[in-house]
């Protein structure tokens, strides 16, 4: 590893921390119908933490190197984070939608950081 890794894994983990508090926020917005998910910074900050989490999770994986199936892992379940996320805050048609969307969407998060922290695709199961 490099000097550049600890560093950069803990700015990785910051956005993270930044990231579950955004979508928490603006989920409930969504699901009260709030007017301040339509706030600029509301609108833009979570994707400036968003491109540097996966910027420093992408540079991660590269110092970590290819042969581990974990990452692959935490890149298949971000992919259906994002998806169940739009649909707790822009695209669930009832208010029942997007809370349950939301709770998928926290729930596959936890697992990512099960993963993350295992480095175990089984994340917490592993665990047991």
């Amino acid at each position: 590893m490099t000097d550049y890794y600890f560093p950069i894994k803990h700015l990785h983990m910051t956005a993270v921390g930044l990231s579950i508090i955004l979508f928490v926020i603006r989920a409930y917005w969504s699901v009260t119908g709030s007017a301040l998910l339509q706030r600029r910074l509301v609108r833009i900050l979570p994707h400036v933490v968003d491109t540097v989490l996966l910027v420093c999770g992408v540079i991660l994986a590269a110092m970590i190197g290819p042969n581990q199936p974990w990452i692959l892992t935490k890149i298949v379940l971000l992919i259906a984070y994002i998806g169940v996320g739009t649909i707790a805050i822009k695209r669930g048609r009832t208010t029942r939608g997007r809370v349950t969307a939301a709770l998928i969407a926290v729930a596959i998060f936890a697992y990512i950081v099960g993963v993350a922290i295992t480095k175990d695709s089984g994340s917490w199961f592993s665990m047991l």
